[in-house]
């Protein structure tokens, strides 16, 4: 019998190219527009061309006197401005890193757990794959609850007052991430079967490979590390995208206010402002109203959904590729949520973390890489609209 995954798979129409008509800017239109600065040759490697152009949709006019005038945006001017030499990319993939690079669950969470339990001196405290499986049941895996549920078990520790039980938690989870942090740079974690191949597969095809480190739960230093596990030859064939990427992007500067105006004269800085204010307003709604949704799981994630969706976008200019036509590999509720606000289509990798999980807007829920699972083939054979 067939998964349900498959089927929602299967049961998506043909793609057409009609699909994916979502920018209005001209095709070409940067290669045809007089400006007084020079652009840099284009990459001489074919694959490269092929795997990262870029054909980015706002007003040319800012892209002319921003490039102009702002001399650290010669690095992405490579990249924005080969739309007249080759023609649109049809996807580019966007990966998280947890619950889809890597299974941190279900490899290191519990052991994370268990060598916070013994850096404190807490010797009673172990939790087997049973234990950890019913308490993770029984809190919707929520670590805090977790803990409260297995010391009002066995027993709090007798020299704690009821008073500090609180603190108590909060030092055990502090203890928790920097075990879990260690664990996640350590070579003991494996990434998920599949993925390498999953990436090799989308460099043949010419499909732009984006690793989503900026809004990583465990932070972009640890998320980079993970990401190093693919080896150098596979990590050359991607982009990371984290915090310094988000900065620098054209979208990440509007939105994020930070360089924009320097070096633009005063009534293009106006309109840069009026419509970054703009932005933020739209994105502080988009916040407001996920405030008032109820998540199931990973509630426990500081990350906003406005970073996320800065990043996303970040990550699409970076491809060279509308949102439209970029997918989100997730494996969170946030990203999800996310891809969903921009109209960005996204598949959900479970994990160990998200295996119950429901995913209502997600375009289809697999169960990992490969065979009857996610692979390149079904996503350029599906429409993603």
């Amino acid at each position: 019998m067939r998964s349900l995954s498959t089927v929602r798979m299967e049961s998506l129409s043909p793609v057409s190219p009609h699909h994916f008509c979502c920018s209005n800017a001209p095709a070409g239109a940067t290669g045809r527009r007089k400006s007084k600065f020079r652009l840099p040759p284009p990459p001489k490697n074919p694959r490269l061309l092929r795997t990262f152009p870029s054909s980015l949709s706002l007003p040319l006019f800012i892209y002319s006197n921003f490039f102009r005038k702002n001399s650290r945006a010669c690095d992405f001017i490579a990249l924005s401005s080969l739309s007249g030499q080759d023609p649109p990319q049809e996807l580019a993939l966007l990966l998280e890193v947890e619950g889809v690079l890597v299974d941190a669950y279900r490899k290191a969470n519990r052991q994370a757990f268990n060598l916070a339990f013994r850096k404190l001196g807490l010797d009673c405290a172990n939790w087997t794959q049973p234990v950890y499986l019913d308490l993770v049941r029984k809190s919707a895996a929520g670590e805090e609850r977790m803990l409260i549920l297995y010391f009002n078990r066995i027993g709090w520790p007798t020299s704690l007052p009821t008073s500090e039980k609180s603190s108590f938690v909060k030092s055990v989870l502090r203890e928790k991430k920097n075990a879990m942090d260690e664990l996640m740079m350590s070579k003991d974690l494996p990434l998920r079967p599949g993925i390498q191949d999953f990436i090799d597969n989308a460099w043949d095809e010419g499909i732009p490979v984006l690793i989503m480190t900026a809004y990583s739960k465990s932070g972009d230093k640890i998320a980079r590390s993970v990401a190093e596990k693919l080896g150098q030859e596979r990590i050359s064939k991607v982009k990371i995208i984290g915090p310094a990427e988000v900065e620098q992007s054209l979208y990440g500067q509007l939105v994020l206010g930070k360089g924009v105006s320097s070096g633009l004269d005063e009534v293009l800085a106006k309109e840069v402002a009026k419509a970054a204010s703009a932005e933020k307003q739209r994105i502080a709604k988009e916040v407001a109203s996920m405030l008032k949704v109820s998540v199931e799981i990973d509630t426990t994630s500081s990350e906003s959904l406005e970073k996320i969706v800065v990043a996303l976008r970040a990550g699409a200019e970076f491809a060279g590729v509308p949102v439209c036509r970029c997918i989100l590999v997730a494996g969170s509720q946030s990203g999800v949520a996310a891809a969903e606000r921009i109209g960005m289509p996204c598949v959900v990798v479970r994990s160990s973390f998200t295996s119950r999980a429901e995913f209502p807007s997600a375009k289809a829920v697999m169960d990992g890489f490969g065979g009857a699972d996610l692979t390149i083939s079904k996503l350029t054979g599906r429409n993603w609209s």
